[in-house]
């Protein structure tokens, strides 16, 4: 799996943190998402793909 995040397009919803905290976190600055764990167990995989749907800005994409 490969996650691909962009920050330039993330609102900074928290949608992607709810959905997989320990593979996303947000800066605490301005709550632009961080990517924490770019190789997650592959039993992670359904919260990460579920972070990618529910992001706001479709900043997140995920690739097998």
């Amino acid at each position: 799996m490969k996650i691909i995040i962009d920050q330039d397009r993330c609102v900074a919803s928290g949608q992607c943190v709810m959905a997989a905290d320990d593979v996303f976190d947000q800066r605490d600055e301005d709550g632009i998402v961080v990517l924490l764990n770019d190789d997650p167990p592959p039993g992670r995989l359904a919260d990460v793909r579920q972070a990618a749907l529910v992001c706001p800005a479709l900043a997140i994409t995920v690739e097998d």
